[in-house]
């Protein structure tokens, strides 16, 4: 995906419009955007707890570190097809019915500011860290809010934010789970 277009997802409608007249393949957009974005919140992780253990993560022997990261990143994967699922059956509270291409679409960009905000773990600084994924919880909101009305062809605000708000919420909950199998992977471990 361009890059201009990509910072125009955070800020304005036009870049949805893009995205959506784009006509990008599910499968397409799955190998060549969120495969690679999922890779790096996993990498960074392994990369902070072998090179901080200290500071950010507890001591981990590497092949523990491994198993938790590539689990980490198999639901990662799974998460986004599932999501676009969830966005689609959300349509039902705004009065829309959206496909599932539309849907699919929105639940593999909306991540993209939480799949990037990992690069920070370069700084061993947890509280960075912590202000950074804050930031990035924002961004994955803002691009929900922009990508609504024109993924969706909502006219209606009222609708366009209850939608928004409900695909937040969803999104939100598929990350905790997310993050609580992390931990519980990691204390099996």
């Amino acid at each position: 995906m361009n890059p201009l277009i990509l910072s125009k997802l955070f800020l304005h409608h036009s870049g949805w419009k893009y995205v959506a007249h784009s006509h990008l393949s599910i499968l397409k957009l799955y190998l060549l955007y969120v495969v690679p974005l999922s890779l790096i919140p996993p990498l960074m992780v392994y990369f902070a707890g072998t090179m901080y253990t200290d500071q950010i993560f507890p001591v981990l022997s590497a092949n523990k570190l491994q198993m938790i990261v590539a689990i980490f990143f198999l639901v990662e994967l799974a998460i986004v097809p599932i999501m676009g699922w969830v966005i689609q059956a959300l349509g039902e509270v705004a009065g829309i019915q959206p496909h599932y291409r539309e849907a699919f679409t929105l639940a593999a960009v909306a991540p993209t500011p939480l799949w990037l905000a990992p690069l920070f773990l370069f700084v061993p600084n947890l509280l960075l860290n912590i202000a950074v994924t804050s930031a990035a919880m924002i961004g994955s909101a803002a691009v929900i809010y922009y990508a609504v009305p024109a993924l969706f062809h909502l006219k209606d605000k009222g609708r366009s934010l209850l939608m928004s708000g409900s695909i937040f919420a969803a999104g939100l909950v598929a990350w905790v789970f997310l993050m609580v199998l992390t931990l519980l992977t990691w204390s099996y471990l």
